[in-house]
């Protein structure tokens, strides 16, 4: 894995693998786990596993009339925020299974089936914090930044009443809503005893059902356009997605 943009020149190559492994063992396994993460004496090498090619976006269906932009209400644009705010929370704490649980479930089995089934994805998940622990990796936080964008997607029908009468139409049932989040974590370079504080940017995809506020996530991990608009073909072929980077934010001598 190369080094990530936006780091400094400053950082060691030393520090540099550490913080690709960490950005592999939280990201890449415990949000979009189509890793596998080995202990090899302090250091975690990840091995990328065959994974079968992204499922092409779905073919237009019938003819339909376009249906009315919806604005979702400040309401949504909260709830769907604290999801994100909880999910991290969690996650810092070591609870790395919720995010397992909270993924979107066509993501989750897609994720599964890279590995060999859900029994492998969440063996996976077994002494990470261990092994991040052992490796001096700590994760401080994670949040949500910013403005999400946001988007409607899975045509549907809804009941409405033209005329006096009512009448199904076609309608997007669900939000999706796209969270640029911040990491933070501190880690370790070789012989030095102090703890640098590294952030990473990326981004969370939230979804839920119009009118439940039940989300369930994506990860922006590794995800491509292209990867969304296989789940969701009504999303622009431009869509723009936030940047995945990172910097150090304080050395050990800051500390």
């Amino acid at each position: 894995m190369g080094k990530p943009s936006g780091f400094q020149e400053r950082l060691t190559d030393g520090a540099l693998r550490a913080i690709d492994c960490f950005v592999i063992t939280l990201r890449f396994l415990i949000l979009s786990p189509c890793f596998v993460v080995l202990a090899t004496g302090s250091t975690l090498v990840a091995q990328v596993q065959p994974a079968p090619p992204v499922a092409p976006a779905a073919p237009a269906g019938p003819e339909y009339d376009t249906p009315a932009a919806e604005v979702p209400s400040p309401e949504v644009i909260a709830s769907a925020r604290t999801a994100v705010e909880s999910l991290g929370a969690q996650v810092v704490l070591g609870k790395y299974e919720v995010a397992i649980e909270r993924m979107y479930p066509t993501w989750k089995k897609r994720m599964a089936e890279r590995v060999g089934g859900m029994e492998k994805l969440n063996a996976q998940l077994a002494g990470v914090a261990a092994q991040m622990q052992s490796n001096g990796m700590r994760l401080i936080s994670f949040k949500p930044q910013g403005q999400p964008t946001v988007h409607e997607v899975s045509l549907g029908k809804k009941t409405t009443v033209v005329n006096g009468k009512e009448v199904k139409v076609d309608a997007f049932t669900k939000w999706l809503l796209i969270f640029p989040t911040a990491t933070q974590f501190s880690l370790f370079k070789p012989n030095d005893p102090k703890p640098y504080v590294v952030e990473t940017t990326g981004f969370q995809v939230a979804i839920s059902e119009k009118g439940k506020n039940e989300w369930t996530f994506i990860d922006g991990s590794g995800l491509k356009v292209a990867d969304l608009r296989s789940l969701f073909s009504n999303l622009p072929e431009d869509l723009k997605l936030p940047v995945i980077g990172g910097r150090e934010i304080k050395s050990g001598a800051e500390r």
